[in-house]
């Protein structure tokens, strides 16, 4: 999976937008302002992408996978950093962005989940 890839499947999420708030070398990911993955644009050679994960399943998958690590510079509790072509299938990869939008839409009030899904059917 290549950076390209990845930004156009994250931009594939309903409702989804990027921008680069922490400078030009980080692509940053939202649905309703707030950020389910953030996306080095300066790493060619160790290409990774943070995403938001449930607690336990965010240790559970440090300990499964060495290409996954807790995220630097995010709480560590539900943030992983992901780096790409290593020991993660690119399915599997696509699965945790999915989570990732689903842990952020779980903190959102009832009502704005009810028609975020809503419209997807």
């Amino acid at each position: 999976m290549n950076i390209e890839e990845l930004r156009n499947y994250c931009l594939m999420v309903k409702g989804s937008e990027e921008s680069l708030p922490f400078g030009d070398e980080h692509l940053v990911f939202k649905i309703f302002d707030k950020m389910f993955a953030l996306l080095p644009l300066d790493s060619s050679e160790n290409l990774s992408i943070s995403l938001k994960c449930d607690p336990d399943k965010a240790v559970e998958l440090r300990e499964r996978y060495d290409c996954v690590k807790a995220a630097y510079h995010f709480n560590k509790k539900y943030w992983n950093t992901i780096f790409l072509n290593q020991n993660m299938n690119d399915e599997e990869v696509l699965f945790w962005i999915q989570h990732s939008v689903e842990e952020v839409l779980k903190k959102l009030p009832k009502k704005m989940q009810n028609e975020y899904r809503a419209e997807e059917k």
